[in-house]
C-alpha cells in the first residue's frame, strides 16, 4: 500500500467480501477486487498482493483508494466512461430519417432497389464537409429508433371478384373448410416447463404423415361438425356433405359459404347438389379466404391443441382433434367478427384506386 494511504476493514465489510470471494457464481472481476481488500487487511504487501492476485500495483492502489472511498459496494460496480465516438446530430438523425422514408435512389448498372440497406444508406447520408459517409452502425441504431424501416413490409391483395356486404338470412349458415395437419413426432423427448424457463423441445422432426379436417361451423351456435379424411378430394367431400345432411335437421334451408377450390366445383358435387335441393354454395372470392369463420376455429385449434404437440401416428393427431372437436360443441361459442366491414371495403377500394393508377 502507499505510504499515507489507512485501511481499515469493519466486522461487517469482511463478512461481505469473504462471502464475494466464496460465491461461484460472482463475476470475476468481483472476486479479485474483493481479495485484493482482504489481503491488505492481512497486512499484505503491494507486492504480494500483485503475485496472489495477477494484477498491477496501479490497479491495486485504484482499488484499494475505491474501497477507501466507497467501501464495498464500491467495489461491485464500474465507472461509467464516455463513449468513443460522439452521438450523431440531430440534423444528421433527421437526415436519415428522411432520407430512409422514400425508395432508393435507382443505380445506372444494377437498376432499381427494392429495400435499403445498411451500406446503401450510409453512402448516401453523408456525415460531414468532407463527402465520408456514415458508419453502417449509426444508421442501424436511428432507424432501429425511429422505427423508420419495418423488419417485413406488410402483404395486401384485392379480390377481382365483386364483393358483396349482404349476408344470407337462411335457417343454417355452415362455413366450410378443410384443412391438413401434420402428425409430427419430435427425436427427442421436450424438457418440461418449469419456473424461469419455458418448455423446449429439438428443432428437428419425423413426419409421420397427414390428416385432412372437413369442418362446417354453425356461425349462429358456434357448432362444428368435423371429419378427419385421409384425402381431400370430391369423393372426401361428398362424404363430409352427407355427414351435414344427416346431422342438420329436415326442412331447413343449408347455406354453405366455401371457397374457391376445384374440389367444391367438381361435376359429381354439382350433381349432388341437384339432388339436394336445400343446399345452397356461397364461394368467397379470390383472395378473400379469411371472409370464411372457419378460419377462425382453425386457427383456435392449431394454437391450443396442435402447437408444438407430439403425435406419434395419425390416430394420434385424430384423436387430439375429435377430443378438441367434442369439447367445443359441448360448451360452443359462436364466432363473433369485431372488424367493422365499412372500413374495410374502403381500404380496399382504396387499394384498387392505387393498383388502377399504377397500371
Amino acid at each position: 500500500m502507499r505510504q499515507g494511504i489507512a485501511l481499515t476493514v469493519e466486522v461487517a465489510d469482511r463478512a461481505r467480501l469473504e462471502a464475494i470471494v466464496a460465491d461461484c457464481n460472482r463475476p470475476h472481476k468481483h472476486v479479485w477486487r474483493a481479495r485484493i481488500i482482504l489481503l491488505t487487511a492481512a497486512g499484505v504487501g503491494t507486492t504480494g498482493i500483485e503475485c496472489q492476485t495477477g494484477k498491477d500495483k496501479t490497479c491495486v492502489w485504484r482499488w484499494q483508494e475505491r474501497f477507501m472511498l466507497e467501501g464495498v459496494d464500491g467495489l461491485l460496480r464500474d465507472k461509467t466512461r464516455p463513449s468513443g465516438k460522439s452521438p450523431l446530430a440531430t440534423t444528421m438523425i433527421e437526415r436519415v430519417v428522411a432520407l430512409t422514408g422514400h425508395d432508393p435512389p435507382v443505380r445506372q448498372r444494377t437498376g432499381p432497389r427494392r429495400r435499403w440497406q445498411g451500406r446503401s444508406a450510409s453512402a448516401s447520408a453523408r456525415c460531414n464537409e468532407f463527402g465520408e459517409p456514415m458508419a453502417c452502425s449509426p444508421i442501424a441504431c436511428t432507424c432501429s429508433s425511429s422505427r423508420t424501416i419495418p423488419p417485413l413490409p406488410p402483404s395486401c391483395a384485392t379480390s377481382s371478384a365483386s364483393t358483396s356486404t349482404r349476408r344470407p338470412t337462411p335457417s343454417c349458415c355452415r362455413s366450410t373448410r378443410s384443412r391438413k395437419f401434420q402428425a409430427l413426432d419430435r427425436t427427442q423427448p421436450g424438457l418440461p416447463i418449469k419456473k424461469g424457463r419455458c418448455q423446449t423441445m429439438t428443432h428437428d422432426y419425423k413426419r409421420h404423415g397427414t390428416t385432412t379436417l372437413f369442418a362446417a361451423l354453425n356461425v349462429l351456435e358456434g357448432k362444428v361438425i368435423g371429419r378427419c379424411m385421409q384425402r381431400h378430394r370430391h369423393q372426401e367431400f361428398i362424404r363430409f356433405l352427407n355427414a351435414i345432411e344427416a346431422e342438420v335437421p329436415a326442412g331447413k334451408l343449408v347455406h354453405v359459404i366455401l371457397d374457391n377450390y376445384a374440389t367444391h366445383k367438381h361435376s359429381e358435387v354439382r350433381a349432388w347438389l341437384k339432388r339436394h335441393p336445400r343446399f345452397f354454395f356461397h364461394f368467397t372470392p379470390t383472395s378473400s379466404s379469411w371472409l370464411n369463420a372457419v378460419e377462425g376455429y382453425f386457427a383456435k385449434l392449431t394454437r391450443s391443441r396442435l402447437k408444438r404437440g407430439v403425435f406419434r401416428s395419425i390416430v394420434d393427431l385424430q384423436a387430439t382433434i375429435n377430443r378438441f372437436l367434442a369439447e367445443t360443441n359441448h360448451q360452443p361459442k359462436p364466432f363473433v367478427w369485431t372488424a367493422d366491414p365499412d372500413k374495410i371495403i374502403a381500404a380496399v377500394d382504396r387499394g384498387r384506386q392505387v393498383l388502377d393508377s399504377i397500371h
